[in-house]
């Protein structure tokens, strides 16, 4: 299994950041944890990286998982309607 721990600052002017620590576990084999328990500040773009992350792993076959997503991070998830695909699904009887 290889943990990636998420920035803080998902906001658009870290991205690129975001990006070079995924992009190198895009083909790998063995299960991904991203941890997401820092994230404070989250931009669409951010999500939508995290996103096409997960999904393209996914049509590869690999596992991937938001471990300990954040209240900023799950609320944004659930804001923009990502947060099945993120598996950051809100708490029972909370409005997705």
């Amino acid at each position: 299994m290889i943990e990636i721990p998420l920035q803080s600052d998902l906001g658009i002017e870290h991205v690129a950041e975001l990006q070079a620590a995924l992009m190198p576990h895009l083909e790998a084999a063995e299960p991904v944890v991203l941890d997401g328990d820092r994230v404070s500040r989250v931009h669409t773009a951010g999500l939508q990286l995290l996103h096409a992350f997960i999904r393209d792993r996914a049509a590869r076959g690999c596992e991937t998982t938001i471990a300990t997503p954040s209240p900023a991070l799950a609320q944004a998830a659930r804001d923009l309607a990502l947060a099945a695909s993120l598996g950051v699904d809100a708490p029972h009887g909370e409005r997705q």
